[in-house]
């Protein structure tokens, strides 16, 4: 058995590179990485699908293979065509920046592997997620009594929040068909799935009406509620959005906390795109009575600019979440909680999870709130000056003035059919590779849609697609 044992371990040592082997790997990898980083501003927010990724549909070898050779794989198959999410020209969907610092931070959670679950298992990693959760708490206006989590984005932070909704609420499944839920058209379909995968799809799902502005309508919400109540059914949970992602909406945050107290509703907020822009002074003017919310979701891969897979939910009072997630296994007994503070695998769906908290922390020490403020307050600015370039230029319909950085417009030609026109523009818009804008469907018709959060986007890029879209327009039209 011993023999066989150290045959075994002697095969597996392919596992562990020497330090030479790391000190080469690291290398090429920075000089992969600076490479990409240095010719940035030249490369286009978008290149067609040309079938490179095919060459990715290879068999596993038993052999090893070559790091050099992986890379230049990843070049050519991975890295080359889609959507470049780095990109400065990426306005289409709403943007994740992925900071270079965060990427260092990625880094050495990985070699560390530090488990963040538990405070037991890593009392550090824990402490630094806490110190951040506390950091949105105090950002949104929450209580000391507040808590949350850090999730791997907007969809599981929202399921995370309805779950906690429908235990502190008290919704049983035999009570669901009675139960009221209140969202408008433009809610994120996150937030349709997680009612559904909470076990809530046969709730009366409410579709509130919505202003010109494509905001959450409060009358029509209060009616909808009142109308409820006299049928006997039970309004439990309203979803507002602290910016759609069709339009960059905010619903009337106050009405709707307004009538969510008055009625003993829970009000849950979808801030994931526009929560951030707290840290702003124009943003704080639009976000008013975000604190109202019983629990708010954020999303650090939006309005912080980190790499995809940082979310977060938020609650007015910690135990919330504990009461909707806590466990008990035998094995877990020396990882239970002691000193009154709770790990996160007690306030998660996730018992594994990655250490998130450096990605999150190491940007925001090294840099300051400075330039996150600044920058966010920027997109602000350039999604209004986009607003009023294309408004005042003749030929193109403006959706509503932004709340924070998306814009909604469409080109009229003077003859044939809009809808066909503007989807030929945003695919030539696409062809010409350096921009990269979206489109979506509003009352029925084609819309274009640009969203501006990206920490490289700038004047020059606003500019760039203004006069290419001005062109185009005229090309096609």
């Amino acid at each position: 058995m011993l023999k066989k044992i150290e045959q075994l371990r002697q095969a597996s040592t392919g596992l562990e590179p020497s330090a030479a082997e790391r000190g080469d790997m690291l290398r090429q990898t920075a000089v992969y990485a600076e490479t990409f980083l240095n010719e940035l501003a030249e490369l286009n927010a978008f290149v067609p699908e040309d079938g490179h990724s095919n060459r990715l549909v290879q068999p596993f070898s038993e052999d090893p293979g070559r790091f050099s050779e992986l890379l230049k794989l990843l070049a050519d198959a991975v890295d080359h065509e889609g959507i470049n999410a780095a990109s400065g020209g990426q306005m289409g969907y709403i943007p994740g920046g992925g900071m270079y610092p965060s990427a260092l931070g990625d880094f050495l959670a990985d070699v560390f592997n530090r488990y963040a679950g538990v405070a037991f298992a890593s009392p550090g990693a824990v402490r630094m997620e806490q110190q951040l959760v506390r950091w949105m708490a105090d950002i949104v206006g929450y209580p000391d009594s507040s808590g949350g989590d850090l999730t791997s984005g907007g969809s599981i932070a929202n399921l995370t929040a309805i779950v906690t909704a429908r235990e502190i609420m008290e919704v049983r499944a035999r009570d669901v068909e009675n139960s009221c839920v209140y969202i408008t058209a433009d809610t994120h379909h996150c937030v349709v799935k997680s009612l559904r995968a909470a076990g809530l799809a046969e709730c009366n799902i409410r579709r509130v009406p919505m202003d010109k502005k494509f905001r959450m309508n409060a009358p029509a919400l209060e009616q909808l509620i009142l109308d409820d109540k006299a049928a006997g059914l039970r309004p439990w949970l309203v979803t507002a959005s602290a910016g759609t992602t069709d339009t960059g909406a905010v619903d009337p945050l106050e009405q709707i906390a307004e009538l969510a107290e008055q009625h003993d509703i829970w009000m849950h907020v979808d801030a994931a795109y526009g929560g951030f822009f707290l840290l702003c002074d124009e943003g704080r003017q639009v976000l008013r009575g975000l604190d109202r919310a019983h629990s708010v979701v954020l999303d650090p891969h939006k309005g912080l600019f980190l790499p995809y897979g940082s979310g977060a939910v938020l609650v007015r009072d910690v135990t919330w979440l504990a009461r909707a997630q806590s466990f008990e296994a035998d094995y877990m007994q020396d990882a239970r909680t002691s000193g009154g503070e709770y790990s996160p695998a007690e306030l998660s769906l996730e018992l594994t999870r990655p250490f998130r908290g450096l990605r999150f922390w190491l940007p925001l020490k090294l840099f300051g709130l400075a330039p996150f403020r600044t920058a966010l307050a920027e997109k602000i600015w350039l999604a209004r000056y986009f607003y009023a370039q294309l408004d005042k230029t003749p030929g193109w319909e403006m959706g509503p003035f932004p709340d924070l950085s998306v814009v909604t417009f469409r080109y009229l030609p003077r003859h044939g059919d809009a809808d066909i026109l503007n989807q030929r523009l945003v695919e030539a818009v696409r062809m010409d590779g350096k921009v990269f804008i979206s489109s979506t469907q509003i009352n029925g018709k084609f819309v274009l849609r640009l969203a501006v959060l990206h920490f490289r986007t700038h004047l020059e890029q606003v500019n760039y697609v203004l006069a290419l879209l001005k062109h185009k327009a005229l090309e096609l039209g």
